[in-house]
């Protein structure tokens, strides 16, 4: 099969892909159309069927697997597919396995590199706590593994809050060294934990979309709380670290309008937004490039609120 990361503008595809979800729309002309959003394990793409009456398109729903035959064009700077034809396809037709997107780096491995950083933790009470979630809970542990770090915007894929969290704590644990009035326990941990609530937010894959719980909560409440459970099960916690770990994680968007709840008042609240910040923002610029490498400029991206353009100086 073509994955849609080697799909380029021009191209005429028929193939196999998971629909990872379907919208019905009008045009401003009052038409009716599908909207579509193709997925494979290499990433995601938009796709329309302009003509849903159109006897070549299949009834189909959002976790099918369907062939599409249709052209691949560019639009605002991302790829789009016009779709001409759909057909539902049956189990043996595809490989499950090649429509989860997944992480380049060994999930095992990483996982090793964030326990030696949980282990390097001299604080007793934040070394529990960590453990607890990380050696201990293996219900916990499983669906960290398995879960993504957001619904489309940055490491979305299975291992991606994995790979998050451990860039993140890894590099909360350089600014520790770099600044020494950071207290090192106290920001990573609050690195380790800060998105822990997404097992929760996101459903599994292949859904990947928001739960009814995280709709009505969101990843940064249900941290907290998580945190708060495992606590409450461990004697002599310390009321005042607890409140500072808790801060950390509530103010690790940095601003209201960006879904905090807290602003940073803490040196290492402060120093974990912009870690947090960092890593999404290189990551979304990685997963960019990695799908338009013939393109120079790659159009209005929202999160990072600039026109973005890929770097083209000489080797």
């Amino acid at each position: 099969m073509r994955f849609l990361k080697d799909l380029n503008d021009g191209d005429r595809v028929a193939d196999i892909y998971m629909c990872k979800q379907r919208t019905s729309a009008v045009t401003k002309n009052g038409k009716n159309y599908l909207s579509v959003i193709l997925q494979d394990k290499t990433g995601t793409m938009d796709a329309k069927v302009w003509d849903p009456s159109s006897p070549g398109i299949a009834d189909f729903d959002a976790m099918d697997y369907i062939e599409v035959m249709g052209d691949v064009s560019m639009f605002n700077g991302s790829l789009q597919m016009s779709i001409k034809r759909i057909r539902v396809c049956h189990d043996g037709e595809y490989e499950p396995s090649d429509y989860l997107p997944t992480s380049q780096y060994d999930i095992e491995e990483m996982y090793s590199e964030l326990i030696l950083l949980v282990n390097k933790t001299k604080n007793e009470y934040l070394k529990k706590l960590l453990e607890e979630f990380y050696v201990n809970d293996k219900d916990f542990i499983k669906a960290f593994k398995f879960s993504s770090a957001a619904k489309s915007v940055h490491h979305g894929f299975v291992g991606g809050l994995l790979e998050h969290t451990l860039s993140v704590a890894k590099m909360c644990e350089h600014f520790a060294i770099h600044y020494p009035l950071l207290k090192r326990d106290l920001l990573v941990t609050a690195a380790l934990c800060h998105d822990i609530g997404k097992i929760r937010e996101l459903d599994a894959f292949p859904v990947n979309d928001y739960s009814d719980e995280g709709n009505l909560l969101g990843h940064i409440v249900m941290g907290c709380e998580m945190v708060s459970q495992k606590v409450r099960d461990i004697p002599g916690f310390p009321k005042v670290l607890e409140n500072e770990l808790k801060h950390c994680i509530l103010a690790h968007h940095g601003e209201y309008e960006y879904g905090s709840p807290k602003k940073p008042a803490l040196m290492e609240a402060m120093a974990l937004n912009m870690a947090d910040n960092l890593d999404a923002k290189m990551e979304t610029f990685k997963e960019l490039i990695e799908s338009n490498a013939t393109q120079d400029w790659l159009g209005f991206q929202r999160v990072i609120d600039s026109n973005v353009r890929m770097t083209r100086m000489p080797d």
